[in-house]
Formats: C-alpha cells, sequence, structure tokens
C-alpha cells in the first residue's frame, strides 16, 4: 500500500511461508508467472531487483526477457563464505553495490564477467525532508524537557519479558526523564504495551521524526545503520549475529570506531542495563559526511543506462 499510496502500480505475492504446505518448486512456479503477466501488461524496459539473493522463480521470469535490462541492487555486508552462484549472477546485465561502513570489495565480488558500479548509502530521505524537532515532538506528543529515545528491533514481542525489546524497554523505563518510542513494522503484528512513557509508532517512513530522538536501539540492518550515522544520532546496535547472508556485526562496529555508537553482541538481563547507560552517556556528534545520498545517484545511473 505505501507505493501504492506513492502513485505506483503495485503487484504482491505472499511469501512461500505464508502459503501452507507449499514448496519451493511450486512457489518459484508461482513468482515465474506473476512476473511474466506483469511484464506482458507493462512491457518495461528496466528491471530492478533489490535483494539479497535472487529466487529461482524469479531469474527464469526474467532469462529469456532480451529487450529489458535487469539491474541487480546488491546491498549488504556480505558474510565469508556466502558466495553468490555466478549463473544467478549473469541473469543480469549491471550490478549496483550501495555503499556501506566498510569497504565490501573482494576477490569473490570481481568473479564475474558482470558489468558493476558502485553508488553512496542510501536513504530514503535527506536531512531537509525530516519534520523540525518541534513538530516531530509535537505530532508524537512528547515532552520538549525530556529525552527521547526509539527503539527499533524489529523481532521479539515486548510483552515478553524475557524477549531483548522488552528488557530494553524495561531498563530505559528506568530513567525517570526518558520517554520511549517503539516502532512498529507495518508487516508485522501491532503492538500492544500499556504505558504513558512508551509510545508505539507504526508509520513509513518513521525517519521523518528523527530530529525528536536522542538516541537510538537498533538491529545492525543496511537501512538503520545508515539513517543513523547520517542524522547523527548515539545508536546502541543490537546485530543479529544469525542472517544468513549480511554482516551486520561488521557494519556496525564501525559506529564504534566512529564515536557515535555501541555494539551489544550478545543481549542479557545483565548487559542490556550497562550498555544503555553507556549509550545514554553518548553525545550526538555530526560527521561532516560530504557525500551525497546514494539513492539520487542511483535514479541517475539508471536513466543514463536505459540511454
Amino acid at each position: 500500500q505505501i507505493l501504492y499510496n506513492d502513485g505506483f502500480p503495485s503487484y504482491h505475492i505472499a511469501g512461500r511461508k505464508k502459503h501452507q504446505d507449499m514448496s519451493s518448486a511450486d512457489w518459484n512456479a508461482l513468482v515465474e508467472e506473476h512476473l511474466s503477466l506483469v511484464f506482458n501488461q507493462h512491457r518495461p524496459s528496466l528491471f530492478v531487483y533489490d535483494g539479497a539473493y535472487p529466487y529461482r522463480g524469479m531469474l527464469n521470469g526474467i532469462r529469456s526477457r532480451n529487450s529489458i535490462k535487469k539491474v541487480w541492487l546488491r546491498r549488504g555486508m556480505f558474510k565469508k563464505g556466502t558466495n553468490i552462484p555466478v549463473d544467478s549472477i549473469e541473469h543480469f546485465s549491471l550490478i549496483v553495490r550501495p555503499g556501506d561502513s566498510l569497504d565490501y570489495t573482494s576477490e569473490d565480488e570481481l568473479n564475474h564477467g558482470v558489468e558493476t558500479i558502485s553508488v553512496n548509502p542510501m536513504l530514503l530521505m535527506d536531512k531537509r525532508d525530516l519534520l523540525s524537532k518541534e513538530e516531530a515532538l509535537s505530532r508524537l506528543n512528547l515532552d520538549s524537557d525530556k529525552q527521547v529515545v526509539y527503539v527499533q528491533l524489529g523481532a521479539g514481542r515486548i510483552n515478553d519479558i524475557e524477549s531483548e525489546i522488552r528488557m530494553t524497554v524495561d531498563t530505559l523505563l528506568g530513567y525517570d526523564n526518558i520517554q520511549i518510542i517503539v516502532g512498529e513494522s507495518m508487516l508485522g503484528e501491532r503492538i500492544k504495551f500499556e504505558n504513558n512513557r512508551v509510545r508505539m509508532l507504526r508509520d513509513y517512513p518513521n525517519s521523518i521524526y528523527f530530529n525528536a530522538f536522542d538516541a537510538s536501539i537498533q538491529a545492525g540492518g543496511y537501512n538503520s545503520f545508515h539513517e543513523m550515522r547520517s542524522f547523527g544520532i548515539p545508536t546502541l546496535f543490537y546485530p543479529n549475529m544469525n542472517t544468513g547472508m549480511d554482516d551486520q556485526l561488521a557494519r556496525c562496529k564501525s559506529a564504534e570506531i566512529e564515536g557515535w555508537g555501541l555494539v551489544l553482541e550478545s543481549r542479557t538481563a545483565s548487559s542490556v542495563p550497562q550498555s544503555i547507560k553507556e549509550l545514554l552517556s553518548l553525545k550526538p556528534q555530526s560527521l561532516n559526511l560530504s557525500q551525497t545520498n546514494g539513492a539520487g545517484e542511483l535514479a541517475n545511473s539508471l536513466l543514463k543506462y536505459l540511454r
């Protein structure tokens, strides 16, 4: 519905796990068939895949479309030993690698014959697009004389007292001068938690409110990391150590090196309060990033690629 509201014709195929007892082969056949219908109806000149690992049904769907230029937007810090099969890469005519916190170039990245370009880290919003601090606080019904901490962890149930998000919120509630914003996923279940110092934010994009936040506690994904870095928000990261490909730990460690963030690999009843105490002592700092938003770079590159 987000794309639809911005005027884009949109199609949705539910993930395989949403279908009861559907095999991988059947789901990939479903993807291939739907893509074929979309291609036949709209006759696009450019296909862009934004994801970590190409699905076989998608590859089958684009394989014979010789009139379409095919681009893979390949974000992420790829873990060692998680190479993409060359036969998947060769379905594309161009690979775009948005920048990350560390240099990701390796022999594995270059061991194929597909043209590759890079752009700066990509953000949905620029600083000029954010609400002012006063307007953001007003919309969220927050007091201007208290600190605001934004929590966006994406996993775990807040009503489970042993979950990471519940340990985090309970620790923050121990500070009388802190108000808490918990970011809800637009795709997940609604969170219910009754406390007048905790607000649930189910909006898109949440980044328009970032001027209201004094600190944040985040997972270690690409988008959240680069948003916090670009907007100078002191952040405690809980990297997901079990991702199949994305090396969140390597990405988040650079926040410690640059001095604006902390990383907590193992979240326990004792380590979470200690790390949050350290987070609240961090001061906002501007990294004086001179780089432009890679989203605009990508748009311009793709327009040139079509000529």
